[in-house]
């Protein structure tokens, strides 16, 4: 697999929080908008997943990727990788935390499922609970 090769199918491997962001650019599309597509493949899920998360019609990622159900559900996704990275350092492990790790606090629900249930503010006062933690 070429550099190139791997960078498409993993937009957030070795790159800091604003590469990250901005491999997520729909080129296809004018204007600041998100694309879906590149989000599943940077985490690695497939696209009806996504729409599952975003609760909106599998058919919505392609036909209209801009729509603002998954654009909305893309930026909160984004506020919680973001705290992630700031506590982390590093955008991989933050994207690896956002899937993978059971949170005690939650019922030991993901990020990312809580995210999809509407709760990123409650993730962020979280994520702000251990950055307090960390530096008191």
């Amino acid at each position: 697999m070429s550099a190139s090769q791997a960078s498409d199918a993993s937009p957030a491997l070795g790159k800091n929080y604003e590469h990250f962001v901005e491999s997520l650019r729909d080129p296809e599309t004018p204007g600041p908008v998100l694309s879906p597509k590149r989000f599943s493949q940077a985490l690695h899920i497939d696209l009806q997943t996504l729409a599952e998360q975003a609760h909106v019609h599998r058919n919505t990622i392609n036909r209209a990727p801009g729509s603002q159900g998954i654009q909305r559900f893309l930026r909160e996704a984004l506020k919680v990788i973001k705290a992630g990275t700031d506590l982390s350092g590093d955008v991989d492990r933050a994207l690896f935390w956002y899937r993978n790790e059971p949170l005690s606090a939650f019922g030991y629900k993901t990020a990312e499922q809580l995210v999809s249930e509407g709760r990123t503010e409650d993730v962020l006062r979280y994520i702000s609970s251990l950055e307090v933690g960390a530096t008191g």
